[in-house]
């Protein structure tokens, strides 16, 4: 008696009174409900099967009925007896239908409920006592599912199951369910001793707090009841959930400042696994990417490609565990790679290299030697034959009147040459200086186009050249300089013509952009060498080195072009290959 009045046996008691109850109610309703689940799900099964079958047979309903069947024959189960009524002259019964369990189409036609399948077009279900059977007892549930083929009215499938077998699983799984249920009330009266509400409360609310860390929620703290294990328990819990927190927080604020540094690096950074896979990049080796993809024709930026000077170096300081300096060119641009490993836990997991941009480095090196050459040789050739001719008239060498004015022009010339180039020397010095002035108007770009491609039609028909625009639909009008803007159109179809041969042609397309209306002039004229792109929009340059005279120019139109779409805060880009043509591409923005 003393045992039974202690808490202990008082919670021993009543938890083998209260399971063996529990049992006994849920072992009455598991019974009953896998009675009714075993039947549903049965109907369930064969109404899923006999419509699968109708799937496939009007699929196939097209000239392949046969196949049709033959597939509706390898999705049944062995125990499912199927009928496909095509018409009441072609009837299909399952390879595993007995002759003498066939279920016919007069049982099916004089049957109101099972008939409704070719009157109504509905699906049917019924549980029967079918007339083949021997034993009056057992019982089939059939499905029907009507069929829709072309040119048959009275057409389905019928598929039907003996209860028999469901019930030898009602059997099994009460046998089963009233074992478990002794197993449980035997297990209850041994291990109900030992369990309490102080054992089992902070252990529920340790697994909800669990639950509640895994996702993320790292402040969710366990209450401490108790000063025992379970106590230091969760005390333990709580100081591991602000150590989570603590740690994923600086993981959180290492992985954006990392984030930031790459973004905001001048420096390319491309990190390697060990198969050579990219891992991460930042946008100035994305730009790397992209050009090595323009110079490697079949690639795209979508591809996982590699340049191989890049593999090559990463190859090496992998095997050989040292860092490994290189130099790379294309498209004009020259890059100095670093390419060091990365380790793990002493094992190399990767690679990283870092990619400086030395382009702007080796032009300014270039416009250095070439500055005061490309001046003097601008100049010199006027001086000269100002002076040349000059002297001849001087020494009265020109005999006549005639070659004295001839001369005269030469000198008139070579004056307006040299005045042409000081004026765009200074038209240049001021743009740099940020004192050009821009009149702004709201310009439709269909009809200026138009009228810039109209004027240089006659130029281009001279060369036998082709000069064509195309113009995207739906461009809204932009405000821009009109003059300025004409004046590097100018200059790029101008520049385009020239350098295209005989029998070619200039394309001027202008398209839409989220940022503004872009504009291209490409040509399939002789191209621009690799080595000569960096160096187009700069003073004084041209790819012709003989410096030819005459249609030559000065040097100074594209220098001129770029600080125009600069002052309307757009950009000038080009791209060529030699002997393929090339494109000048520049952007006027939007307000």
């Amino acid at each position: 008696m003393t045992f039974l009045r202690s808490v202990v046996g008082k919670l021993w008691l009543t938890i083998l009174l209260l399971v063996s109850f529990v049992l006994f109610i849920l072992t009455i309703m598991l019974l009953e409900f896998f009675q009714n689940y075993n039947t549903l799900e049965m109907k369930k099964d064969l109404t899923n099967t006999a419509e699968k079958i109708a799937y496939v047979i009007e699929e196939h309903s097209n000239g392949e009925f046969s196949l049709g069947v033959e597939i509706s024959w390898e999705i049944i189960d062995k125990v499912y007896n199927v009928v496909i009524i095509k018409n009441e002259n072609e009837i299909y019964y399952s390879p595993n239908t007995e002759k003498t369990k066939r279920l016919s189409l007069a049982d099916i036609k004089n049957d109101p409920s099972l008939s409704k399948v070719f009157n109504k077009d509905v699906n049917v279900e019924k549980i029967s006592n079918l007339a083949f059977n021997d034993d009056k007892g057992t019982q089939y549930t059939i499905i029907g599912v009507p069929l829709h083929i072309p040119g048959e009215e009275h057409s389905a499938v019928f598929i039907y199951q003996s209860l028999e077998v469901m019930q030898e699983t009602t059997h099994e799984t009460t046998k089963f369910i009233l074992l478990v249920a002794g197993v449980a009330i035997i297990l209850t009266t041994i291990f109900a001793f030992f369990l309490s509400t102080r054992i089992t409360a902070p252990l529920r609310k340790m697994k909800e707090a669990a639950f509640e860390v895994a996702r993320g929620k790292f402040d969710t703290k366990v209450p401490i009841l108790t000063h025992d294990e379970i106590g230091e328990l969760a005390t333990a819990f709580n100081q591991m959930g602000r150590q989570l927190k603590f740690n994923m927080s600086a993981l959180s604020q290492e992985k954006e400042q990392l984030s930031s540094i790459l973004s905001s690096m001048a420096d390319g950074v491309i990190t390697f696994n060990r198969d050579g896979t990219i891992l991460i990049t930042n946008p100035p080796a994305d730009r790397f990417l992209q050009y090595w993809y323009y110079e490697m024709e079949g690639y795209s930026p979508d591809s996982e490609a590699i340049p191989p000077e890049v593999m090559d170096l990463f190859q090496q300081a992998v095997d050989t565990e040292a860092e490994q300096v290189g130099e790379i060119s294309f498209q004009g641009r020259h890059w100095v790679m670093l390419v060091s490993p990365l380790y793990s836990n002493q094992f190399i997991r990767g690679a990283v290299a870092v990619l400086r941009d030395m382009t702007e480095e080796r032009q300014l090196e270039k416009m250095r030697k070439d500055f005061i050459a490309n001046v003097s040789h601008e100049l010199r050739t006027p001086i000269s034959m100002l002076q040349g001719y000059s002297e001849a008239i001087v020494d009265d060498i020109a005999e006549s009147q005639e070659e004295k004015k001839e001369m005269a022009k030469v000198i008139y010339d070579e004056s307006l040459r040299m005045g042409r180039l000081v004026n765009e020397l200074l038209d240049l010095a001021r743009m740099e200086a940020g004192h050009i002035q821009l009149t702004m108007e709201e310009m439709d770009i269909t009809a200026f186009i138009n009228r810039i491609i109209h004027k240089f039609q006659g130029l281009a028909k001279d060369n036998e050249i082709q000069l064509y625009a195309d113009i995207a639909n739906g461009i809204s009008s932009i405000s821009f300089d009109p003059d300025r803007i004409e004046q590097v159109l100018t200059n790029l179809i101008d520049n385009a013509i020239r350098h295209t041969p005989k029998g070619g042609s200039v394309n001027l397309s202008v398209t839409s952009e989220d940022k503004g209306i872009m504009i291209r002039v490409k040509d399939s004229g002789s191209g621009i060498p690799e080595e000569d792109l960096p160096f187009v929009f700069e003073r004084f340059y041209k790819a012709d080195k003989a410096r030819t005279r005459g249609r030559a120019g000065t040097g100074l139109g594209l220098a001129i072009a770029k600080n125009i779409i600069d002052a309307h805060r757009g950009h000038i880009s080009v791209q060529s290959k030699l002997g393929q043509g090339t494109t000048f591409s520049f952007l006027i923005p939007r307000k």
